[in-house]
């Protein structure tokens, strides 16, 4: 599923190349580098490998002007 349909579901700013912080537990920023079976995968910072996590859940969008659609 691509960055438009969670766009769109989720009515989420999500952009590949965004900033969001992780807000679930110790807050943690991390870069959104694409979308898998609905779910956005997330770098986080210091970290070499993205994770899903749900576009709703326990996440605040940082910058809505960078990044690209994708």
């Amino acid at each position: 599923m691509s960055m438009d349909y969670v766009r769109k579901t989720y009515s989420v700013p999500a952009k590949r190349g965004g900033r969001v912080e992780y807000t679930g537990g110790p807050p943690r920023l991390g870069t959104i580098t694409g979308t898998r079976s609905g779910r956005l995968l997330i770098r986080l910072d210091g970290e070499r490998h993205s994770s899903p996590f749900h576009p709703t859940w326990e996440l605040r969008y940082l910058d809505q002007g960078g990044g690209q659609d994708g």
